[in-house]
């Protein structure tokens, strides 16, 4: 299960990187926003399977 978590991670730190930067690249605000909360959400997840890593073992 932790691995399927941090595999979502890491697709939503992707996948807000490239929004951030199809953004910057078109001049569109709004999507680079909308990319640098999705990578936002992606730190965020693997922040809790870290901690949730750290008391398991």
């Amino acid at each position: 299960m932790a691995d399927k978590e941090k595999a979502k991670a890491k697709v939503e730190q992707t996948k807000g990187k490239v929004k951030e930067a199809t953004g910057r690249a078109a001049g569109n605000e709004s999507l680079t926003a909308k990319g640098r909360a999705e990578q936002a959400k992606g730190d965020a997840r693997q922040a809790k399977e870290k901690v949730k890593d750290t008391f398991k073992h």
